[in-house]
C-alpha cells in the first residue's frame, strides 16, 4: 500500500477521535459535584462537652436559600437549632439548648453552586462526665435509611466513567487498525 492510502485512514481515526473527545468533554465538569469536606463536631466523634453549634464545609459554594442541617437525638426528635448560616462553602446551626449525654444525628441537604442537591448525614456522641444521668445510645434504623440519612449523595452516576471506557476502546481501536495497515502495506 502507499503513503498516499495510510494517510486518509490516519486522518479518519484522529477525526473519530476528536469527535469523541469533544462529545465526551461537556461530560466531565458534571463529575465534581459538591461533597462534605469537614464537619465540626466530626463524624462518630465522641465530646467528653456538648457542642454549641454545628458547621459543615463543602468542596464547593453552597446556596444558602437551599441549604439546611437538622440535628435529632437518638429518639429521632429534631433538636431545636437556629436558621442555617451560610459563608461561601461552610453552612453553620446554632443549638438552641444543652445538649444532654446520648448519640446525635446531624442531617444535611443542600444545593451547590451548580445547582445539584447533596445530602447525607452522620452521628456524634456526646458523654459529658459532669452531666447527669447516663448517655442515651441510638436505635438502629429498622424503617431503612433514606438517601438523607445514608450518606449518599446524587452523583453523576455511571456515564463518565462509560465515557471514559468507551474513549479507551476507540483508541485501542484505531491503534490496531492503524498497525494492521501498516503491516499490510
Amino acid at each position: 500500500m502507499s503513503t498516499r492510502s495510510r494517510r486518509p485512514i490516519a486522518a479518519r481515526v484522529a477525526a473519530l477521535l476528536t469527535a469523541v473527545a469533544v462529545l465526551v468533554a461537556p461530560a466531565a465538569p458534571a463529575a465534581a459535584h459538591n461533597a462534605l469536606r469537614a464537619s465540626e463536631p466530626a463524624a462518630a466523634a465522641h465530646l467528653s462537652a456538648p457542642p454549641t453549634r454545628i458547621s459543615l464545609t463543602f468542596l464547593q459554594k453552597l446556596d444558602p436559600a437551599f441549604t439546611t442541617i437538622v440535628l435529632s437525638d437518638a429518639g429521632r426528635r429534631k433538636v431545636p437549632t437556629g436558621a442555617p448560616v451560610v459563608t461561601e462553602a461552610t453552612g453553620t446551626v446554632t443549638i438552641d439548648g444543652p445538649l444532654v449525654n446520648g448519640t446525635y444525628t446531624v442531617a444535611y441537604r443542600v444545593v451547590s453552586a451548580d445547582g445539584h442537591p447533596v445530602q447525607g448525614s452522620y452521628s456524634f456522641t456526646v458523654d459529658d462526665p459532669a452531666a447527669s444521668g447516663a448517655p442515651v445510645v441510638a436505635a438502629p434504623d429498622s424503617a431503612g435509611p433514606t438517601a438523607a440519612a445514608s450518606g449518599r449523595s446524587t452523583g453523576p452516576g455511571p456515564w463518565p466513567l462509560a465515557a471514559g471506557a468507551l474513549i479507551v476502546i476507540v483508541v485501542a481501536g484505531g491503534a490496531v487498525l492503524l498497525r494492521r495497515r501498516r503491516a499490510t502495506a
